[in-house]
């Protein structure tokens, strides 16, 4: 009888490329909307749109959903990005925003620059994610969504290291690692929206 290894023999489970992770029905509306302007605008002909919408509902992983839309928008503007490469700014400012996958080890660099990362929409490649940073007289801004665990063992020179999101013991970690020399990094969560501070008198004044 075959025997199954010992847990102690067993190979750890491979974790997904950022292209192997499921798509949901968002992932699926975002590519259709792209889809359907390009049919409107000529750039795609009815015969292509219908083609790549039969791929679109058989697609499962965002790496399948994402090549169909590869020859319709510059990167940056791509409804779906699992192919990020680190972020770099030098004397400007960058934004990285919308959904993308966010992998497990990435790089984020601001040299007299203001970047942020808005990670709102996006995908987390694991439950702990490393975000190695080098902001030097810049800064840093880490924007995400609530039950974000967030650590700054970031080291710092004449630097300012700002959490200010609300602890979440049982979410994913983002752990901020690296250097900041005279720059700062911030991480927040989008602020909610504020309540009224009237409220409309009723019939009787009360």
């Amino acid at each position: 009888m075959d025997s199954f290894p010992s847990p102690a023999h067993r190979e750890p489970a491979r974790e997904p490329r950022p292209g192997e992770l499921r798509a949901g029905n968002d992932d699926r509306e975002r590519v259709a909307a792209v889809l359907g302007d390009a049919l409107a605008d000529g750039r795609l002909t009815p015969e292509e749109h219908e083609e790549r919408i039969t791929a679109l509902y058989r697609a499962r992983t965002l790496g399948e959903l994402s090549v169909l839309t590869v020859d319709l928008l510059p990167p940056e503007a791509q409804p779906l990005r699992t192919d990020v490469r680190p972020v770099t700014a030098f004397f400007g400012s960058q934004v990285h925003a919308g959904r993308w996958v966010v992998p497990t080890r990435f790089s984020a660099t601001a040299i007299c620059a203001n970047v942020t990362l808005d990670l709102r929409e996006a995908v987390l490649q694991s439950n702990h994610v490393t975000l190695q940073v080098t902001v030097m007289a810049g800064t840093l801004t880490l924007i995400v969504p609530e039950g974000v665990r967030i650590l700054m063992p970031a080291s710092g020179v004449m630097a300012s290291k700002k959490n200010q999101v609300p602890p979440s013991p049982d979410g994913p970690v983002i752990e901020i690692t690296g250097l900041v020399t005279m720059g700062g990094v911030v991480a927040k969560s989008p602020k909610r929206p504020r309540r009224p501070w009237f409220r409309r008198r009723t019939a009787n004044g009360g």
